[in-house]
């Protein structure tokens, strides 16, 4: 048998291989962790004191995907024009801003109106809010968002999905509620874990449990 006969044998064993899989190899599989994030806020120390008392720090309950963030056992109430919800859970730590994180679902017990959709962190322009704890009101005039859908991405993670910080992804969850999600922000950054975060809206809408994968299409 000639090299070439031999190489040709080769070829036609990985076409073969490759049609009975779907026509195609997948070289990489762009997944990731799909979590689904409740209403929740972010506090600064200042306010932190105003809601619980002078010198309070957050009790950690359990560790959350990306690193060193936590969920505290403190909650509070958020109030708006037409509504409040209560035991709004206060993620740690602390930051350098205070902002609440909520649903649109959640805007509409609120009375809120034209809320927001921005990145974690961009509040200019954002709606006013009225926090309650068992200490103290902390009225905010900026800082309810509805938190845009994103991945967290370590450098090696976007290089490898061929993306870069700021940019937009589409991502497919599968199921019996199969749904692609488009302009999924990407959040790179060395200290992050792979992990894609939704709204309780958007997880609902695709039925997200506690094992749902994306792939990043």
């Amino acid at each position: 048998m000639t090299d070439e006969t031999i190489i040709r044998s080769i070829v036609e064993k990985v076409v073969t291989a490759i049609m009975q899989q779907g026509g195609y190899i997948k070289l990489f599989e762009k997944k990731v962790k799909v979590n689904a994030s409740n209403r929740h806020m972010h506090l600064t120390q200042e306010h932190l004191d105003i809601l619980f008392g002078k010198g309070s720090g957050l009790v950690r309950m359990k560790d959350l995907m990306q690193p060193g963030e936590f969920a505290s056992e403190q909650t509070v109430t958020i109030v708006g024009p037409k509504g409040s919800i209560q035991n709004v859970r206060i993620l740690g730590p602390v930051r350098k801003y205070t902002q609440v994180e909520v649903s649109l679902s959640d805007t509409f017990v609120l009375g809120v109106k034209g809320v927001e959709l921005r990145d974690s962190g961009s509040l200019d322009g954002t709606s006013p809010i009225t926090v309650v704890g068992p200490k103290g009101t902390v009225i905010l005039e900026k800082g309810l968002i509805l938190a845009q859908r994103h991945i967290h991405m370590t450098p090696e993670d976007a290089e490898k999905f061929g993306v870069k910080n700021g940019d937009w992804a589409r991502a497919r969850i599968s199921g019996k509620r199969e749904m692609v999600f488009e302009k999924v922000l990407v959040r790179v950054n060395p200290n992050y874990a792979l992990e894609m975060h939704v709204d309780i809206d958007e997880a609902n809408a695709a039925m997200v449990g506690s094992d749902t994968w994306a792939e990043v299409l």
